[in-house]
């Protein structure tokens, strides 16, 4: 719902939190490698899910990205009032 106070130059974060997955899924993988060669199977376990879970996360950014912009109202359509609930 447009309410009139979005900033006309906001960015989408998905970059950010493509390379941030990013940079998690390849320290948890190594994470995983390091424990599991260091005999340490729960740590290898959990790294395992972060990078999963990393992993899952890059597939929506990029599924996200993929879909382009929505449409937005441009700065020539005026702001409106939120209904009221009453």
């Amino acid at each position: 719902m447009r309410s009139g106070n979005e900033p006309v130059t906001a960015r989408s974060p998905l970059r950010l939190r493509f390379w941030l997955s990013l940079w998690g899924l390849i320290w948890a993988g190594a994470g995983a490698a390091v424990f599991s060669l260091a005999g340490r199977a729960g740590w290898a376990a959990a790294c395992e899910v972060v990078a999963l879970l990393a992993a899952a996360d890059l597939v929506v950014v990029r599924r996200h990205m993929r879909q382009g912009p929505h449409y937005q109202p441009g700065p020539d359509i005026p702001p409106y009032e939120p209904p009221r609930r009453g």
